[in-house]
């Protein structure tokens, strides 16, 4: 550590690996580019491609260059402490959200983050820090799938597999905002009793009830559109609920791998940010009021806990309480 730089406490890995590699420790405080902002972190999300990003493994299909210590943490909210003498869309004092995937600077476990101003909106009335602070991945994968690769439309069919996790229940509620008929399949009682909380058409629990049979039901003709959030056996028989000539998206990176039947269309795709579709789901939160669900918020001495709380069943959300 630079002792003539202003330390921070931050969760940080040594290594690639698993949850206990996640220690706090204190390093230096990032510095900022004449177009970066200085965020004092309120709170980080914790996404489910974190552990992923844990593992090594954008590093290792990006090719990066890894150096450690390395901050995880791809989205966040907070305070503008300090921006660039190229900044003009926010200001020292605002309340800021962000996502900041794969973030050269590092990432929001840490009490301070250097994000490009590109990626920083204020946050808008009526959504909490807490709520921002974990919109941001999970909303943009969800709007990227919905309507740049399914092209959803009003009036069609879709299908939300992984509906009350992190993507899932932010994708039932711009599917519904779109005009859509949304059949919901989530993961417990408790899970598909949330969904018909956020106007889904029909909620199912996909662990307890035969999917393919309550489908049909909803669409009898099969359904036009589909999102993945996750791969199994109950994803594959969902798959097989689409039409002749349906359209199914999921994230890059669900597993196991979807097996895909003959005449349907499958993309993959990557929910990365950029200014435009930040402003689109920036456009979302103001117009329709998005619920954020949060199941758990940890300290930020506790990441190592909060990665492992992302293999045990919870309904949307998991973050991180930074300097609340």
């Amino acid at each position: 550590m630079n002792r003539d730089r202003a330390a921070m406490k931050a969760a940080v890995l040594h290594r690639f690996g698993g949850p206990e590699e996640l220690t706090l420790q204190e390093i230096d405080v990032p510095e900022i580019g004449p177009e970066d902002v200085l965020i004092q972190v309120a709170y980080a999300g914790v996404g489910e491609w974190d552990a992923f990003e844990r593992q090594g493994g954008y590093a290792a299909m990006l090719g990066l260059n890894t150096e450690f210590p390395y901050i995880l943490g791809s989205e966040g909210a907070g305070t503008v402490v300090a921006r660039g003498e190229k900044v003009s869309n926010v200001n020292v004092g605002d309340p800021v959200y962000a996502p900041a995937f794969l973030n050269p600077h590092g990432g929001f476990y840490a009490e301070y983050a250097a994000v490009e101003s590109k990626y920083v909106s204020r946050i808008p009335e009526g959504l909490t820090k807490q709520e921002a602070a974990v919109i941001s991945g999970v909303g943009i994968t969800a709007l990227r799938g919905l309507e740049d690769v399914l092209q959803l439309r009003q009036g069609e069919s879709v299908l939300i597999f992984g509906a009350s996790g992190g993507v899932g229940h932010i994708a039932v509620q711009l599917a519904k905002a779109m005009g859509a008929h949304v059949f919901a399949v989530a993961s417990g009682d408790d899970g598909a009793a949330f969904m018909k909380k956020l106007g889904c058409d029909a909620a199912v629990n996909g662990k307890a009830v035969d999917i393919t049979s309550m489908a049909r039901k909803f669409s009898p003709s099969g359904f036009d559109a589909a999102l993945f959030t996750a791969g199994g056996e109950a994803a594959d028989a969902s798959v097989r609920c689409l039409r002749d000539g349906g359209r199914l998206a999921y994230p890059n990176g669900i597993h196991p791998e979807l097996r895909i039947p003959p005449g349907i269309t499958a993309a993959g795709y990557n929910g990365d940010p950029d200014p435009e579709i930040i402003a689109r789901l920036h456009r979302y939160i103001l117009q329709r009021k998005l619920t954020v669900q949060i199941s758990q918020m940890f300290a930020l001495k506790d990441a190592d806990k909060a990665h492992t709380a992302l293999h045990h069943h919870y309904l949307g959300k998991i973050g991180l309480e930074v300097n609340p």
